[in-house]
């Protein structure tokens, strides 16, 4: 006894419910819909890289197109809940702005950053299951067999030109997520 797999009821609910988006506050900033304060281990550093077709297609850029990136592993509750969250910024979002010359805040203060300079936003975001890679794995601290659900949030002006894409991976156990429609 003790041997073999364990199997979760279809019926249980999970550890965790989250809500997922972005809002924004009665005083013009916004945030995310889960209203976890989320801690980043480091304080993200923005790196140049150039845009894989996969994300240039989301975001509508030739591959290649170089871009900020921002990468950081956040945490909540004492260190209990961790998330991936990696920013990408297109370089001719910003042509004509003040972020030609400097990196932009990462998210969610890059949102800010956006509408300042004019943009009214709103988000699509893409969500599916897969494993971790071994390095994300071991940053989540997962089990071995234990998905992530891979999110991609693509920020988009009023014209549905997409600004930004970020990407998040969450413990895909007991874990669900919710949308407010």
């Amino acid at each position: 006894m003790g041997r073999g797999t364990f199997a979760r009821s279809p019926h249980n609910r999970p550890s965790h419910t989250r809500p997922r988006g972005v809002r924004r506050t009665p005083e013009g900033r916004y945030v995310e819909a889960d209203g976890i304060r989320w801690t980043d281990a480091e304080p993200p550093v923005a790196t140049r890289t150039d845009a894989p077709l996969a994300l240039a297609d989301l975001l509508r850029i030739p591959p290649g197109e170089p871009m900020f990136t921002y990468d950081a592993l956040q945490t909540a509750d004492h260190g209990r809940l961790r998330q991936l969250h990696r920013t990408y910024v297109p370089f001719s979002g910003l042509i004509d702005s003040k972020y030609e010359e400097e990196a932009p805040p990462p998210a969610p203060e890059l949102y800010g950053a956006l509408a300042d300079l004019g943009h009214e936003l709103h988000f699509t975001e893409y969500i599916r299951t897969r494993m971790p890679l071994p390095d994300q794995a071991q940053a989540l601290r997962l089990p071995d067999g234990v998905p992530v659900l891979h999110v991609i949030r693509v920020t988009l002006a009023a014209s549905d030109k997409p600004l930004a894409l970020e990407e998040f991976h969450l413990p895909g156990d007991e874990l669900e997520l919710m949308f407010r429609l």
